[in-house]
């Protein structure tokens, strides 16, 4: 059977059953609040670099202190998952992230831009590792190719807090705003990390050895772990790019009004909770290899139009479709990564995923730099088609 399409076949019924339908409604929200948290950071970037007084180049430095700090986090916080367990680790990082979002508009110059964005990235990445641990565990227990729904939520939060961002953007300074998201974070944390930490993680798909270390990891498996990094990679490039760029492009290059241009991400986001949340039913039809090369062929063709078209509203139908296409890629290679080989596939799947994500913008930075910035907006749609062309060759690899 196709790596790619193979599924679980663990289930539960009883007290196990609404256990494990609580855990899943807890997790949503945190994959929610990650997406709402993040966005809200997102749609205020141009004016924290009008602030700072940054440059394309500049700004895409400051935004490498997000990568260093995520990348650093998660190499770190597979292991943390299996010393504390994953609850734990997700509730810790769901307080911090709270907290950093609000540091970026206290900062004056693109260095302690770039400083604070260091704090910021390690509390966004420690929390992807650790919740899509958790996910990765309840996917297994469930029986069902439910990962989607996690990311869908995610991309929902995403969604909410780039639309309130456009609606408050002409109302409230950044500063203001960003307070108002830890307010908000801190209150729906304090609300689910109690019932988080109280349910006990479902057991692993496969029980450890007898003397409770984990199971070696063999070189295929690490190669087929970093092949679904690969793939995360390059589609989590373009949510990176069009999160950090994509309102920048509409007020820069085809002079958008700054409310329209924070809604950029708001469509994209939108077409992708909409993907994701059909899923789950999307996987089971079509298995996770047609899913994979069919998502990567229309988010290219989707970010080809976001990129090049000539007026504002062409370009957010591009953003939708390219949104549709990459939704469900993300999730199939983490959890399939997480099947594999535990927190530490998580780790290195979401590493390389999230690096995609973070280290896409200085990249995107650097090219509308030398180029310009539609041209580089481009390269999201090359990344997507190499996703695809990956899902191809990977499609009669067997898990070992």
């Amino acid at each position: 059977m196709p790596l790619l399409n193979k599924l679980g076949t663990v289930s539960a019924d009883g007290p196990a059953a609404a256990s494990l339908t609580r855990l899943r409604t807890v997790l949503t929200v945190f994959f929610a609040l990650d997406g709402f948290v993040f966005a809200g950071w997102v749609v205020r970037i141009p004016a924290i670099k009008e602030q700072t007084g940054a440059s394309a180049s500049d700004l895409g430095l400051a935004l490498l202190g997000v990568s260093a700090g995520a990348v650093v986090t998660m190499m770190l916080t597979g292991g943390l998952c299996r010393r504390f367990g994953s609850h734990a680790v997700t509730a810790a990082c769901a307080v911090l992230l709270p907290l950093t979002v609000a540091l970026p508009p206290l900062t004056h110059s693109p260095l302690a831009l770039g400083l604070v964005l260091l704090v910021f990235g390690a509390a966004y990445g420690g929390m992807n590792v650790a919740m899509n641990s958790a996910a990765v565990d309840l996917v297994a227990a469930l029986g069902r190719p439910v990962m989607p729904s996690f990311h869908a939520a995610f991309s929902l939060g995403g969604m909410v807090g780039s639309g309130l961002g456009g609606l408050v953007a002409a109302h409230l300074s950044p500063t203001r705003h960003l307070l108002g998201i830890t307010v908000i974070g801190l209150v729906v944390t304090a609300f689910t990390a109690p019932p988080l930490l109280r349910l006990t993680p479902p057991r692993p798909a496969e029980p450890l050895p007898a003397d409770g270390a984990p199971r070696p990891v063999g070189g295929r498996t690490r190669g087929l772990v970093l092949v679904f990094g690969l793939i995360a990679l390059c589609t989590a490039y373009g949510e990176g790019a069009l999160a950090d760029w994509s309102a920048l492009h509409l007020e820069q290059d085809l002079h958008a009004h700054p409310g329209v241009a924070a809604a950029s991400y708001s469509c994209f986001a939108l077409a992708m909770t909409v993907g994701r949340l059909t899923g789950t039913t999307l996987l089971e039809r079509l298995g996770r290899t047609r899913t994979v090369v069919y998502g990567g062929l229309t988010g290219a063709v989707g970010m080809l139009l976001g990129s090049l078209a000539p007026s504002v509203w062409l370009t957010l139908v591009g953003f939708a479709v390219t949104g549709l296409g990459l939704a469900n890629i993300f999730p199939v290679a983490v959890e399939r990564a997480g099947a594999l080989a535990g927190p530490t596939g998580v780790a290195a799947a979401s590493t390389l995923g999230y690096g995609g994500m973070l280290l896409g913008p200085p990249a995107i930075g650097f090219m509308a730099d030398w180029f310009s910035l539609p041209t580089a907006l481009t390269s999201v749609a090359l990344l997507a088609a190499v996703a695809a062309t990956i899902g191809v060759a990977t499609r009669n690899a067997a898990t070992t």
